[in-house]
C-alpha cells in the first residue's frame, strides 16, 4: 500500500461494501443485501481502491474476480466490523435510557422536495419508526437550524454556519421536460432555432431562466415565457399539465412517462443536495435515526431507486 494510506481516515462504510461484495460474488447481489444500489456499490469499491492505490477486483463481462488485495483484506475487515457493530450495539444500550426514539423531529425543505420527494420517504420512516413524529415546514427560506427552528433541513445549497452537521448527499441534474401532448401539438420537440415557436413555463420576477438562456446566446426577454410564476411546485403542475415547456429534476421527470426531454444539448446546473442538521444530532438517537434515513432515501431517490 502507498505510504499515503492512512487507516484512521478509512471510512468503515467502504469495508462493509468490500465485504459484501466478497460474500455474494457480483455487485447487485451485495447491493441487495445492504439494501443500496449497484451504482453506489461500485462507487465506494473505487473509493476503496483509490485509498489503498490498488486494485480489488478484476472485472469482467460476467463476473468479478477479487485480487489477491481484496482476499488479504478480507478477514481483517471482518474483525473490524465486527467490532463496530459490538460498539454500535453498546452505544444502542446507552443510549436508549437516555432518549428514545418517541418523540417530534421538526424537518424543512423546498416546497417541490417537501411535496414530491419526502411523502415517500417519510413513508418508509414511519412505517420503520412509528413512535417518532415528524414536523414539516416547506419552504425555500433559510430556516435557523442554529435557533432550533428546525431540527434537520434538505437544502439545494450548502449551509454556511460552520458549527452544523452537514452532508453532500447527491447531485439531482436538472432538465427541460415538456408534456408528449403539448410537443405533439407543435409537431414535435423544439430545436434551438424554433424556441420561439413553443410555449414555455417561466419564472416571474426572478431572472433566473433569463439569465441562463441569455448566457447560452439566446436573447430573450420575460415575454418568451407563456406562463410566469416563482413557485416551483405551480410550474411542476403547469409542465405536467401540458402548459408549456420547463424545467424539472430529472429523477422527478423519470417518474412520469409522459414528460419527454428536449434540448438535452443546453447544459443545465445540477441541484446539489445538502442535508444539514442541529449540532443535537449527536446526543439525539431520535434525530439520528430520521437523517440517516433521510440521507439514505434522497441518495436512493435520485438514482431512480424506489424509497
Amino acid at each position: 500500500m502507498p505510504a499515503a494510506f492512512d487507516p484512521a481516515t478509512l471510512d468503515w462504510n467502504l469495508l462493509r461494501s468490500l465485504g459484501a461484495v466478497l460474500d455474494q460474488g457480483s455487485l447487485t447481489r451485495a447491493a441487495v443485501r445492504l439494501g443500496s444500489s449497484q451504482p453506489t456499490l461500485s462507487r465506494q469499491i473505487a473509493a476503496l481502491e483509490a485509498q489503498l492505490g490498488t486494485p480489488l477486483f478484476e472485472r469482467s463481462a460476467r463476473r468479478l474476480r477479487p485480487t489477491p488485495a481484496a482476499l488479504a483484506l478480507a478477514e481483517p475487515a471482518r474483525r473490524m466490523l465486527a467490532a463496530a457493530q459490538a460498539c454500535a450495539l453498546a452505544a444502542d444500550a446507552v443510549g436508549s435510557a437516555a432518549d428514545d426514539l418517541a418523540g417530534s423531529v421538526r424537518l424543512t425543505a423546498s416546497d417541490v422536495v417537501s411535496q414530491e420527494v419526502l411523502p415517500a420517504l417519510l413513508a418508509a420512516l414511519a412505517r420503520q419508526h412509528p413512535q417518532i413524529q415528524i414536523e414539516l415546514v416547506p419552504g425555500d427560506a433559510l430556516s435557523n437550524l442554529l435557533e432550533r427552528e428546525a431540527d434537520i433541513a434538505v437544502r439545494m445549497l450548502r449551509p454556511t454556519q460552520g458549527t452544523l452537521i452537514t452532508r453532500h448527499i447527491a447531485d439531482w441534474p436538472l432538465g427541460f421536460y415538456g408534456h408528449q401532448r403539448l410537443l405533439a401539438a407543435y409537431g414535435g420537440p423544439p430545436t434551438l432555432a424554433t424556441l420561439a415557436q413553443h410555449r414555455w413555463v417561466g419564472m416571474d420576477q426572478s431572472t433566473q431562466m433569463l439569465d441562463g438562456f441569455r448566457a447560452a446566446g439566446h436573447a430573450i426577454d420575460r415575454r418568451f415565457f407563456a406562463l410566469r410564476c416563482d413557485a416551483q411546485p405551480v410550474n411542476l403542475a403547469m409542465v405536467r399539465a401540458g402548459v408549456g415547456i420547463g424545467i424539472v429534476m430529472q429523477p422527478l421527470a423519470r417518474r412520469d412517462p409522459a414528460l419527454v426531454q428536449v434540448l438535452p444539448e443546453l447544459a443545465l446546473p445540477v441541484l446539489p443536495v445538502w442535508l444539514t442538521a442541529h449540532r443535537a444530532l449527536r446526543g439525539s438517537r431520535r434525530l439520528q435515526r430520521v437523517f440517516d434515513v433521510l440521507a439514505v432515501g434522497l441518495r436512493a431517490w435520485g438514482e431512480g431507486a424506489p424509497a
